[in-house]
C-alpha cells in the first residue's frame, strides 16, 4: 500500500474505509491467514504508518478472490506487484496449481516495510508451487527500474518488461500518480497481452481514480472498469480467511472498484 505522497490525510483514508465498511475495522491482525498463506503486516511506526503499509485493506482481498477464481491470466507469466504491503495477491498467485513463472513483490525501501515483506516471502516459500520463482525487492515509484528489469530478463532474456502488474489500493496516493504511471510505463512489457490489474477501495474518491486513469491514458494505457453482475456480488472464494466469515468478506468485496489495463493499439503500433 505504498506511495510517495498523498493529498488525503491518512486518518481520513482510514475513517473513510471504516465508513464504507459500516464501522467495522480494516484488518490489522498480527497474523493474516488466507488459504495456505500466513502473512504479517509492517509494524505501526514510521513510514509504514505514513504509507498505510500496516493495514490490509479490502482491495487485496478482492484481488485474492479473483485469483482464487482463476479470473486473472497468470499461468507461466511474469508478475510484479507495486506497493505490495503484505503481498497477499501476488503471493497467492505463487501458490496456485498453474502459477506464474516469476513473481516479484516490491514496496518502499524502508527497513520496517521491506523487512516485513521479505519475512512474508520467506515464511511462505514452502507453499510456493514448483516452477514459480518469488523475489522481493525495495522500489520507490518513479526511480530507476534497471534492477527490476534485470530480474525479469533472467527469466526471459528477450523480455522488455513484466507481463502482469498488480496495483492493490494505491490510487488514493493522489500526489504520486505521476511517478506511479511512470513506473508502469517502464516496467510493463509493450505487448498486446500485457495487463495491469488495479483494485481500489470505494473510499478512494472518484476524482482521484479519474486522475490516475487520465494520466495512464496519456502514456497509451486503456483501462476497462469491471463491474460484477448481481449474482457475483457474494463472496465466491473457497479458501479459509482468518477472522472473516463470508458476510464480512462479501462486504469488503463490494467495497471495491476494479480495472484491467492494457496498451492501446496506437501505443503498440
Amino acid at each position: 500500500m505504498l506511495g510517495m505522497s498523498t493529498d488525503l490525510d491518512n486518518e481520513d483514508i482510514l475513517s473513510d474505509a471504516l465508513e464504507f465498511l459500516g464501522g467495522k475495522p480494516v484488518i490489522d491482525d498480527t497474523i493474516i491467514g488466507y488459504g495456505p498463506l500466513k502473512l504479517t503486516l509492517a509494524l505501526k511506526e514510521g513510514k509504514a504508518n505514513t504509507l498505510l503499509a500496516d493495514h490490509l485493506f479490502s482491495p487485496a482481498l478482492f484481488l485474492a478472490e479473483r485469483i482464487e477464481r482463476n479470473l486473472l491470466d497468470f499461468a507461466g507469466r511474469t508478475v510484479i506487484e507495486l506497493g505490495a504491503g503484505s503481498a497477499l495477491p501476488s503471493l497467492l498467485l505463487s501458490t496456485r496449481p498453474n502459477p506464474p513463472a516469476l513473481v516479484v513483490v516490491t514496496d518502499y525501501p524502508d527497513e520496517n516495510i521491506l523487512g516485513n515483506l521479505k519475512q512474508n516471502v520467506e515464511k511462505n516459500k514452502e507453499v510456493v508451487t514448483d516452477g514459480c520463482t518469488v523475489k522481493c525487492e525495495g522500489y520507490e515509484w518513479g526511480t530507476d527500474t534497471s534492477k527490476l528489469l534485470s530480474i525479469v530478463r533472467s527469466t526471459n532474456p528477450s523480455s522488455s518488461g513484466y507481463e502482469i502488474m498488480i496495483l492493490s489500493d494505491l490510487l488514493h496516493f493522489f500526489g504520486s500518480h505521476d511517478v506511479l504511471v511512470s513506473s508502469i510505463e517502464k516496467l510493463l512489457t509493450k505487448r498486446e497481452d500485457a495487463r495491469v490489474y488495479v483494485g481500489a477501495g470505494n473510499y478512494t474518491h472518484a476524482h482521484v481514480c479519474e486522475n490516475f486513469l487520465m494520466k495512464a491514458k496519456s502514456i497509451g494505457l486503456q483501462f476497462d472498469e469491471i463491474i460484477d453482475p448481481e449474482e457475483e456480488k457474494k463472496w465466491l472464494g473457497t479458501l479459509p480467511v482468518s477472522t472473516l466469515d463470508p458476510e464480512a468478506l462479501r462486504l469488503r468485496k463490494n467495497n471495491c472498484r476494479y480495472w484491467i489495463g492494457r496498451w492501446s493499439v496506437e501505443r503498440l503500433s
